[in-house]
């Protein structure tokens, strides 16, 4: 197979990121549009252009068509959610999969997801789209408390946040409503905010490749959720042996899903409760999924999402195969500061205190930045992580255990 060449808009950050550039380096030429000069990420491209604003579609475009004249692309890829329909445009000007606009604004729009997941009955909770306070609270009264108040087009859990009671509703939406600051780069419309049922259970993710239509599914993690009322990640397990990978009517549910979305060609990240009457889609993104989830799934024996991702994006079938027949389950934990507006100095894990089990771990925040938990502080309040690989989901929580008591945090 000749090597492809892959245009990566903005690569991310370093710490969550790192690891895709690297595995798709080894099989791929890249091409980086990034928004300032690269540092890290040199080590894995063999050419970058900075841009202004990758929110300029046209800009996109001429940059990927002087790329293209240089040395043709057979791909474009983002896993940045902000950039992900402007990656999508770029693709069709230039005549490359993944390039459907409207199938990755159906993933990105929460309420267009929801509509076409209800036109396919697709199961999922009951969801209604409102607009201020006394929509939410007609629409909670209709559905039933509990609800969670979801913005329409964030990210990464912004402004998600359960309410049991009318007054915890009023202050959900005040809340998620003001999520949208967090992400000023993202599409806002009229209405903003959506009141769903709460679906009870366990949530999993599964991250699948999309090859011509064929669903294949390649990861699966349990999530670990705290700072209730707020849904903040805080963990992930993925087992390449867990039971639900028999199960025939998660299976339905996840290939029924693309097909409603229209998702053809590309890499999904498919957020799903496992709920007492079912599994039932929380979201369906169209991106590779975050939190590190697929290095757990590589470091644990499973196929290369980054790999598989790239192929897809050049139109190519995706290599599945595993990284290793040394299978075990892998495991991550973030960690979070003791206050509001902690002003960190320094992060670091004393490993004498590590259980052989962490085979990685390290800081998430740097001296000098200022960090709080949720709520304040979804998603950037985390200042580190610890990763561990154990035969079971157990001994790598307690050995994520062990590293939390080695975790030292000071601040000025």
């Amino acid at each position: 197979m000749t090597m492809g060449h892959l245009l990566v808009i903005t690569p991310g950050i370093r710490a969550y990121r790192e690891y895709l550039l690297r595995s798709i380096s080894r099989d791929f030429r890249v091409h980086l549009v990034l928004t300032g000069p690269p540092t890290w990420e040199l080590a894995y491209t063999d050419g970058h252009t900075v841009v202004a604003d990758p929110a300029d579609v046209d800009g996109l475009v001429r940059v990927a068509r002087a790329v293209d004249a240089e040395q043709a692309l057979d791909g474009v890829i983002c896993w940045d959610e902000t950039w992900l329909e402007q990656s999508a445009r770029v693709a069709a000007a230039l005549g490359l999969p993944g390039g459907d606009r409207r199938c990755v604004e159906r993933c990105r729009d929460k309420h267009r997801t929801r509509s076409a997941l209800d036109a396919a009955r697709v199961p999922q909770p009951r969801s209604v789209l409102v607009s201020g306070r006394a929509q939410a609270l007609t629409a909670a009264e209709d559905i039933g408390y509990p609800v969670v108040v979801k913005p329409r087009a964030l990210a990464g859990s912004f402004g998600v946040v359960r309410a049991d009671s009318p007054t915890a509703l009023v202050a959900a939406v005040e809340f998620t409503e003001a999520s949208g600051a967090w992400a000023p780069d993202l599409p806002t419309h009229e209405r903003n905010v959506l009141v769903e049922e709460f679906a009870r259970g366990p949530e999993i993710s599964v991250d699948s490749v999309v090859h011509r239509g064929t669903v294949t599914s390649v990861c699966l993690a349990r999530k670990e959720v705290g700072f209730a009322p707020c849904f903040e990640e805080t963990g992930h397990v993925v087992d390449p042996d867990d039971p639900l990978w028999s199960d025939a009517t998660l299976r339905d549910v996840v290939v029924r899903a693309h097909g409603a979305l229209g998702f053809t060609d590309g890499v999904t990240h498919t957020e799903i409760r496992l709920t007492p009457a079912g599994p039932k889609v929380i979201e369906v993104n169209a991106r590779i999924g975050g939190g590190m989830i697929p290095l757990l799934n590589l470091m644990g024996g499973g196929p290369d999402l980054a790999l598989a991702a790239a192929d897809v994006a050049c139109g190519r079938a995706p290599r599945l195969r595993a990284a290793t027949s040394d299978r075990r389950v892998a495991a991550i934990r973030f960690y979070y500061p003791p206050a509001d507006d902690c002003v960190i100095a320094d992060v670091r894990f004393e490993k004498s205190g590590l259980p052989e089990q962490v085979v990685r771990c390290g800081p998430l925040a740097a001296a000098g930045e200022v960090k709080s938990p949720p709520p304040r502080g979804l998603m950037d309040g985390r200042i580190a992580y610890a990763i561990a690989l154990a035969p079971d989901a157990a001994a790598c929580r307690a050995a994520l255990d062990e590293a939390g008591h080695a975790l030292r945090v000071d601040v000025a």
